[in-house]
């Protein structure tokens, strides 16, 4: 933690002291582990928001090209727009994005080398709903095997959140994510919410709510090396799904691989 409170700020960050709960495929409920768990105060984007202060961002922009030019890397975006005198280029877009780019960049074999893990990122289908009052008060958040849902959360029981009414956050599972992918938002939201009510007993209606598909949510996979470096090339990446996932993963893989980096000066 000693990174976060000198660069983001303790402030941007709590411990969140929800009950957590389990439910196998039974239907029967346990507790969480008690681990510490902490969030960003008052919302997750608090500490990328404090970190992104300390270095030049541009943000709103994709690169689709890299080229080298006498040991100097030049970024091309979309635009057509170029970024030049760069020595290395660390990425940490998701692997199939990843790929992409090195493929643009004609970096075929390192590209070829990500061929396995972007099979095993999944994606998920998300809902957050808005509940005028507590539609349930057992835990707040919980991992369910159940066959829509992966994930039920209460994000107004998070530090820091002054919300009007209760925001629950609904992720569906890969299997189902995967086989319904390309279903409008609003069925999937339909489906979600009868998923949760079944879950919670709760039949009321939600006052309001968003729904949002992510293609590269988690990975699955034995492939972890944490990080890659290739120094002959100057190209770095980093990613939660090269370390185990969640953002743990990617801090993790970010840190190894700029110590791998710094080690070679």
């Amino acid at each position: 933690m000693p990174f976060l409170r000198r660069y983001a700020g303790a402030e941007s960050f709590a411990l969140w002291h929800g009950k957590l709960g389990f439910r196998d495929a039974g239907g029967d409920w346990s507790d969480f582990p008690d681990d510490a768990r902490y969030v960003g105060v008052p919302r997750m984007t608090a500490i990328s928001r404090q970190l992104s202060a300390h270095v030049d961002l541009v943000t709103e922009t994709r690169i689709e090209q890299l080229i080298c030019d006498n040991g100097s890397w030049c970024l091309i975006d979309t635009s057509g727009h170029r970024y030049n005198g760069f020595d290395q280029v660390l990425i940490t877009a998701p692997p199939a994005q990843t790929q992409d780019l090195l493929k643009a960049s004609g970096l075929d074999p390192i590209a070829e080398s990500l061929n396995e893990p972007v099979e095993a990122v999944l994606p998920c289908w998300a809902v957050a709903a808005r509940f005028d009052e507590s539609p349930w008060d057992h835990f707040e958040g919980a991992r369910v095997e159940h066959p829509v849902l992966y994930w039920i959360g209460n994000n107004s029981s998070k530090p820091g959140r002054h919300d009007d009414g209760q925001w629950w956050v609904l992720h569906a599972g890969a299997e189902w994510t995967t086989a319904n992918v390309d279903r409008t938002p609003e069925d999937v939201a339909d489906v979600l919410l009868e998923a949760f009510s079944e879950l919670t007993g709760y039949r009321g209606s939600p006052s309001d709510v968003v729904t949002h598909r992510w293609l590269y949510a988690r990975s699955e996979g034995d492939w972890q090396p944490g990080h890659l470096w290739y120094p002959d090339d100057g190209i770095g990446i980093a990613g939660d799904w090269l370390a185990g996932g969640r953002v743990e993963g990617a801090f993790n893989s970010a840190f190894d691989l700029v110590t791998a980096i710094d080690g070679e000066h």
